[in-house]
């Protein structure tokens, strides 16, 4: 892989709302991280028995692997080239876990939404967190592979282009923007959309439109998905309108959206 985007990728990313990187950090990285995930899951990796939920949530993870993953020279060009140099905060944390087990049972949280990137009223209640058309507080949404994810392994879906959808319905709302949940509960107002599911080896990472809408679902294969759902933080927001007209891949895909 290149240690930059090509015209293609950028493309993708503008128009579909996301780009795949394959091999963007070390299996062995993913591999020394997993291990510190599995210890704390409380469960055995090599008996099936105790995979007893389907869906474990595990905290912030700042070790040095999750760290060197989400800082390697490939992610740090992408991050420059999509957000624009200087305007992204490196990630420090990893962020939650949702890791996935196979399970016939619902985990309870495949519901369709956009990931919310600044506070309401109420910090602490996440459903009042908000989401605005200069996507304050968030550069990118970002999917990493921690383990092998196949099509089986409740890999995240993503609706293709639906970053442009969700564009045109937040900026009638200003800067003060959506909730979570008005957002959300909106979604299915909107056009219909192709999906891709983000598979792949341990290692890939899929950097994603800060709007774009996705959603979990259940696992029907025969290893624990071990995936983390970190956002870049910005250093500033959007700017949709000015003199350089030097707009970035992000600002780009939300001006094509509201066709400015």
């Amino acid at each position: 892989m290149s240690a930059y985007l090509d015209t293609q990728q950028i493309h993708q990313f503008i128009h579909d709302g996301y780009i795949c990187l394959e091999n963007a950090f070390s299996p062995i990285l993913a591999a020394e991280a997993r291990a510190i995930l599995w210890k704390d899951t409380g469960c055995d990796p090599n008996d099936p028995a105790t995979w007893t939920r389907p869906v474990i949530r595990l905290g912030m993870y700042n070790q040095p692997p999750f760290i060197a993953a989400a800082n390697t020279p490939v992610l740090h060009n992408a991050f420059n080239q999509l957000v624009g140099p200087g305007r992204w905060i490196p990630c420090m944390s990893m962020g939650t876990f949702p890791v996935r087990f196979p399970s016939p049972d619902d985990p309870g949280d495949t519901g369709w939404h956009v990931d919310a990137s600044f506070p309401g009223v109420n910090p602490g209640n996440y459903f009042e967190w908000r989401i605005n058309i200069r996507s304050k507080g968030r550069a990118l949404l970002m999917l990493f592979l921690f383990s092998d994810v196949h099509e089986a392994d409740a890999p995240t879906r993503i609706r293709i282009g639906s970053h442009h959808d969700v564009a045109r319905m937040l900026a009638p709302a200003g800067d003060d923007g959506l909730s979570f949940m008005a957002l959300a509960d909106s979604l299915s107002t909107l056009p219909t959309r192709d999906e891709v599911v983000a598979t792949g080896k341990a290692g890939t990472v899929y950097l994603c439109h800060p709007f774009i809408a996705h959603a979990a679902q259940s696992h029907h294969g025969a290893a624990p998905r071990f995936l983390a759902q970190p956002p870049l933080l910005s250093r500033e927001e959007l700017i949709l309108q000015r003199e350089d007209t030097n707009y970035t891949p992000v600002e780009q895909a939300v001006r094509i959206a509201l066709a400015m």
